[in-house]
């Protein structure tokens, strides 16, 4: 099963920033634990990278992505370094193009049909819908996929316990994506288990949805 199927099957893969590396090895265990199998490791930290490596070292099970991706360097960086996907906060053809010449699984940030249109283009069947809320939430995502029925979304940015299973119970969503699991708070923190805790509420969520549906 490919990265982006793999995804869908999960239903919601959390976001986040790690300042320290040394943080992703309990953080990969308090998910595991939490039954989720999936993290993105955002480079907005120069220790992203590092984090990465040991994530994928240490748990071979573990879906590892990476994401807030701008440039085809980063991506060079995190491929190397272990990832097995690439999300970015918004579309960049140079780095869309790259991923796509490597066979690597992209999932390209959009919100708006021109957007939309540049990934449909390039036969991307999933797109990132980010930042969700602030474009609109469900109704904007309603609005702005209708032309594109054969497009599915991982809405992202304002997610949380409380939206995820509206997102979840609309067709057009494959999954959805979030740093509430794993906050920096939390991590700060060291409190694992309560990202294990989050984490089991957050898969609870997503098998009662696709159960009413």
């Amino acid at each position: 099963m490919d990265s982006i199927k793999k995804i869908g099957v999960n239903g919601i893969f959390p976001v986040v920033e790690l300042q320290d590396a040394a943080d992703a090895i309990p953080l990969g265990q308090a998910l595991l634990d939490g039954g989720l199998p999936i993290v993105e490791v955002t480079y907005r930290t120069d220790a992203a990278s590092e984090a990465i490596k040991r994530i994928t070292s240490t748990y071979k099970q573990m879906l590892v992505g990476a994401g807030s991706v701008v440039h085809v360097s980063q991506a060079e960086d995190a491929i190397s370094s272990g990832a097995q996907f690439i999300v970015a906060a918004g579309f960049n053809p140079e780095l869309v193009d790259w991923c796509i010449g490597k066979g690597i699984p992209i999932i390209p940030g959009v919100a708006t049909p021109s957007e939309i249109t540049m990934g449909v283009l390039r036969e991307l069947k999933v797109l990132k819908f980010f930042p969700a809320e602030v474009m609109g939430g469900i109704n904007g995502l309603k609005a702005v996929s209708a032309p594109f029925p054969g497009t599915k979304f991982i809405p992202m940015g304002g997610i949380s316990a409380a939206n995820m299973a509206q997102y979840l119970s609309m067709p057009m969503v494959h999954a959805c994506g979030g740093s509430w699991l794993v906050s920096k708070s939390l991590i700060a923190q060291k409190n694992f288990d309560e990202i294990r805790r989050l984490t089991q509420e957050a898969i609870s969520i997503v098998k009662k949805v696709r159960r009413d549906l």
